[in-house]
């Protein structure tokens, strides 16, 4: 097979979808007798609920400085390198930046350049993304967690203190059928809501999830019964579940998680034993970050004693990295990984961190920010790689983008595609 190279690299400041700035990189890929070609596009996302121990989105300055460092550091050193082998080209990434966290570059920049290589590189082949990384093997699609009512970070201040409350529609024998489903969900909730408060005003959070003016428990009440009423109407099973982002409510001074909105305070056992309550009163298949980011040993206590009936998943306790994943997997820390490619900054990066998932069973689950881009490039990860689950929203165009492309690849499967087996 004829060699590509990358021909040229060119990066923009664009718009997320809360209207902050971030990168956009168009890369193009040619042959040496310049008869096929290829253009792969990506844009990096921005996170508002970050883990510590992430890598940098941009250095000092902001997309200015990392546009430039693209034209002036990263282009003249791409340009000519063979597009098809993945590996070197995010090696090299990480030797142009030479920080350990792509302080220097920006882990958006990184991502937004791999990604788009990589883009090119199955377009000039004739590939969609998901075949050319996953090839004959990348089949399954994921069965979509979807954010419908929120609250912390990505919500305002009168709405519940846990950030997320999803529904999983794990019955569904279908792509399609599961998005559907997340989506009726989604305005059931919205139903459930104006009944229990006359002034409820339609207001959305950061993912397009409902951001009422509730406490947790009522709210996870209105997601519970949004699940069992549109069980009835589609046949199959839907679960509800849970973002803590427990490190939004842990002080360290006083070594427990604040619950503002409650008015209460829950040290490590007391929080063990708040989540194990959720767990067991509304059957959640999925809790994430219940213990704050640095909590191995909560973590722990919490998967042995829930990890057969929930998946506990840890997002900032492990940031896509490959060597707190290993951390979290001797202590028995969780039993579901989030991945979020720029958390890392490389798909190469995002790749190790799921096989290292997949090789000790623990769940896989590809992910979106809450500051999007209409970006679909994770869609086609969660097939190539085999995810299980893929949290991307239900609302807004910037979510729609992933969970549309996922449908056109369940199409393009046909008779071949099936959903991801959870457990």
């Amino acid at each position: 097979m004829e060699k590509l190279t990358i021909d040229s690299i060119a990066a923009r400041k664009v718009l997320d979808s809360r209207g902050n700035p971030t990168i956009e990189v168009d890369v193009v890929v040619q042959d040496k007798r310049r008869v096929r070609a290829g253009f792969g596009r990506a844009a990096a996302p921005r996170g508002a609920s970050k883990g510590k121990h992430e890598v940098i989105a941009f250095p000092r300055g902001g997309v200015d400085v990392s546009t430039e460092a693209v034209r002036k550091i990263v282009a003249p050193k791409l340009i000519g390198k063979i597009a098809d082998r993945q590996g070197e080209i995010d090696l090299l990434l990480h030797e142009l930046d030479g920080t350990p966290n792509f302080s220097k570059l920006g882990g958006n920049v990184a991502v937004a350049i791999s990604a788009a290589v990589a883009k090119a590189a199955a377009s000039a082949r004739g590939m969609l993304l998901f075949k050319y990384l996953g090839g004959g093997q990348a089949v399954r699609l994921p069965y979509p967690l979807g954010n419908v009512l929120g609250g912390g970070a990505h919500a305002g201040k009168q709405a519940p203190d846990i950030q997320e409350f999803l529904s999983i529609p794990v019955g569904a024998i279908s792509f399609v059928d599961a998005a559907s489903a997340n989506s009726q969900v989604h305005k059931k909730v919205k139903g459930l809501l104006e009944q229990k408060n006359e002034t409820f005003t339609g207001g959305k959070g950061d993912e397009g999830a409902w951001a009422p003016n509730l406490n947790n428990l009522d709210a996870l009440e209105v997601v519970a019964r949004a699940c069992e009423e549109v069980v009835g109407e589609v046949g199959f099973e839907m679960r509800p579940a849970l973002d803590v982002a427990s490190s939004s409510l842990y002080d360290t001074k006083k070594q427990k998680h604040v619950y503002e909105r409650e008015g209460v305070s829950r040290d490590q056992g007391e929080q063990i034993d708040f989540i194990l309550g959720l767990i067991e009163t509304y059957k959640l298949f999925y809790v994430e970050d219940p213990m704050h980011e640095e909590d191995f040993d909560g973590f722990a206590e919490l998967t042995r004693k829930a990890g057969k009936r929930c998946l506990i998943c840890g997002d900032d306790l492990f940031v896509t990295n490959v060597g707190r994943i290993q951390k979290g997997i001797k202590a028995g820390a969780a039993n579901a990984v989030l991945i979020k490619p720029n958390q890392i900054g490389t798909l190469s990066d995002t790749l190790a961190a799921v096989k290292l998932a997949k090789k000790h069973d623990y769940v896989p689950v590809m992910s979106h920010r809450s500051g999007e881009t209409p970006d679909e490039t994770i869609a086609h990860l969660a097939v190539a790689w085999g995810c299980p689950l893929i949290k991307t929203g239900v609302a807004g165009g910037e979510r729609v983008a992933k969970l549309n492309e996922l449908i056109r690849i369940e199409e393009k499967l046909g008779a071949k595609a099936k959903m991801g087996m959870l457990r």
